[in-house]
Formats: C-alpha cells, sequence, structure tokens
C-alpha cells in the first residue's frame, strides 16, 4: 500500500446537498423550506416554542436555590489517593509535622487550593499522618485516627452573643 493508493470507503464522504441552486437539482427556488411564514426565513430558531400552549419548563414550578456566587469551592483529597502518594513515596509522613496543602500540591494530589482542602473517606488509609486541611468528612476523621494519625482542622469562629433584651 503506497500513500498515494489511500482512499476513503465508498460512500464515507457524502457531499452536502446544494439548495436554492434551480429546480433541477431538486431542492431550488424555496431550497426545501416550504413557503412564506417565519420558518422560512434566516436566523430564526423557535426554541421551547409549543404552538401557544404555555410551555413545559414555564408550566414547572421553581425550585432550589443556586449559592454559586458564595459557595465555597473545596480541592478534594481522598483518603486512598492520600495512601498511593504515600506508597509511592511523594508525600514523606514525618513525626510532628503535618500534611498541608503546599506538600499536597507538591505531590501531584491537588492541582489548585481554590478555597481549602477538604479531605473525603473514599478508599483506606493504613499510614500515621498528621493532615491540616480546611475540612474533612466525619469518617475520613474516624479512618485517620483510626491508623494512628489526626486531622487538623481550623477553629471555628467564635459565635457572637446576641444582646441582652433590655
Amino acid at each position: 500500500m503506497k500513500l498515494n493508493e489511500l482512499r476513503d470507503n465508498p460512500g464515507a464522504n457524502k457531499r452536502r446537498t446544494r439548495v436554492g441552486r434551480g429546480i433541477g437539482s431538486g431542492k431550488g427556488k424555496t431550497a426545501g423550506r416550504g413557503v412564506k411564514g417565519q420558518k422560512s426565513r434566516t436566523g430564526v430558531a423557535i426554541r421551547d416554542f409549543e404552538g401557544g400552549q404555555m410551555p413545559l419548563y414555564r408550566r414547572l414550578p421553581k425550585r432550589g436555590f443556586n449559592n454559586a456566587k458564595f459557595a465555597k469551592r473545596h480541592a478534594i483529597v481522598n483518603l486512598g489517593r492520600l495512601q498511593q502518594a504515600i506508597d509511592a513515596g511523594r508525600l514523606t509522613v514525618a513525626k510532628g509535622t503535618a500534611i498541608d496543602a503546599a506538600a499536597l500540591r507538591a505531590a501531584g494530589l491537588i492541582d489548585k487550593e481554590w478555597d481549602g482542602v477538604r479531605l473525603l473517606a473514599k478508599g483506606e488509609i493504613t499510614a500515621a499522618v498528621t493532615l491540616a486541611v480546611s475540612s474533612a468528612s466525619k469518617a475520613a476523621v474516624e479512618a485517620v485516627e483510626k491508623a494512628g494519625g489526626q486531622v487538623q482542622l481550623p477553629a471555628a469562629p467564635a459565635a457572637a452573643d446576641p444582646a441582652p433584651a433590655a
């Protein structure tokens, strides 16, 4: 086989229909759009129009709330991936030092820190590690403590006492 002998399979490439090129083509004059009306014109998209009936998206009630503007976005770290990094030697476990976001980034476990690092309990951990993260699930904290390590979370802000009633 030579490069100049390469061909597509028969029927692999179908030429597009050239519309509006005379009645002999079968798609002349109105170019398959019928006659007159909004849909025969260019630049028209009648999306979600149900023939004057109240459209489905307006019949259903609005529900829920999306707090995307103020929502916190965390970098996710699972226990299984953490253990893999420790086993591979990408993360070192030293006594008395905590693994923080910078160490996790250097090990390639997270790309960006975003609003902090959240530890989740997917997978198992056997190494006794001290982790300094901004958030963790209860199951993740229990699994780390069961393996002999600990999870350091930031102190919760003190709740302001309401002013005493006068």
